[in-house]
C-alpha cells in the first residue's frame, strides 16, 4: 500500500471485514452528495488482484449492498478460491517447458500427423 492509499484509509475508510487470505476491506465513512461510498480491499502482501474471492469482489464492484461477513457454505462441486500463480514459481508447467528441463516424452502410436489431400 502507498502513502495515500494509506492515509486516506485512516482519515476516510471505515473497516467492514477480512477474507481467508488476510487482505481487508474498507468503505467511505460518509458518502459524499449523489454518490456511492467508494469500496476498497488493502492487501496482504503483494496487490494481486486475484486474491480476492468471489464474494468480497462481488461486494467491491456493488453487487452487493453489504459485506459477506459470513461466508457461505460452498456448494459440494465448488472448490476453494485459489489466486493466479502465473508468473511465479508455484505457476503450472508442463513436462516439456523449458523450466522443466525442456524435453518431453516421445509421442506414442497414437499420434497421427494431419495431411493434406
Amino acid at each position: 500500500m502507498n502513502i495515500g492509499t494509506w492515509l486516506f484509509t485512516l482519515m476516510r475508510g471505515e473497516a467492514v471485514g477480512t477474507d481467508s487470505y488476510g487482505n481487508r476491506y474498507y468503505r467511505e465513512r460518509k458518502p459524499r452528495a449523489g454518490m456511492r461510498r467508494r469500496r476498497w480491499v488493502v492487501y496482504k502482501g503483494a496487490a494481486e488482484a486475484s486474491s480476492v474471492p468471489p464474494e468480497w469482489h462481488a461486494w467491491l464492484h456493488y453487487n452487493m449492498a453489504e459485506p459477506p461477513l459470513q461466508p457461505k457454505r460452498p456448494w459440494p462441486w465448488q472448490k476453494p478460491h485459489q489466486p493466479n500463480l502465473t508468473g511465479t514459481a508455484q505457476a503450472y508447467r508442463p513436462p516439456g517447458h523449458d523450466y522443466q528441463g525442456g524435453h518431453r516424452a516421445k509421442a506414442t502410436g497414437d499420434y497421427e500427423p494431419w495431411q493434406p489431400s
